[in-house]
């Protein structure tokens, strides 16, 4: 007859159970990875300089020192982790200068949100600087609900929400104070 010590049993099941518990983690682990889809840019560039024309005329200067393309993933954008210096041109060839530390481009609407220290600066001297700002490319059109801090030839205003077109010649602002000249 074989007898069993009730320590030695106790020390038996006590090993099985750990590495139950062990082998079930690793399992959960590797079940929770299959589940986990890696989020990796389907295209990565360095120092990137990018023109777009338009009937031979060139409409905007795109350069950065970091982009990062998602367009392989359900809502494909593009991503300027590094910031974006955007050169933009008007039929008569005048330039809006748009910079900020972070950029991002959604395709499939085609808006693009610059964020941290944006800052855009057109030929006239109108110059614009907001913490986050919208470009909707199909509309050329820009927009806000960030403070801001608006200059031009005629003084300087700050407020809380704007959107106008790439060319300022529309302006729409909300929650505005500051200092303008005005001819009256």
């Amino acid at each position: 007859m074989i007898s069993f010590n009730k320590h030695k049993t106790v020390q038996i099941v006590m090993a099985l159970a750990v590495t139950l518990f062990f082998g079930c983690e690793s399992n959960f682990k590797e079940v929770q990875k299959i589940n986990f889809t890696e989020f990796t840019p389907s295209g990565d560039a360095d120092k990137v300089n990018l023109k777009y024309t338009d009937s031979g005329l060139i409409k905007v200067v795109l350069v950065s020192p970091k982009m990062l393309d998602f367009a392989t993933v359900d809502f494909p954008f593009t991503e300027f982790p590094k910031g974006v210096d955007v050169t933009l041109y008007d039929d008569k060839g005048k330039k809006t200068r748009v910079t900020s530390n972070y950029a991002v481009s959604y395709k499939g609407t085609g808006i693009i949100d610059l964020q941290g220290n944006v800052k855009i600066v057109a030929e006239n001297g109108q110059k614009l600087e907001t913490e986050q700002l919208y470009f909707d490319q199909k509309n050329e059109w820009f927009y806000t609900e960030k403070k801001f801090k608006f200059t031009d030839l005629k003084g300087t205003s700050n407020g809380q929400g704007i959107d106008f077109s790439k060319d300022f010649k529309v302006i729409n602002s909300q929650r505005i104070m500051g200092e303008i000249e005005s001819s009256e």
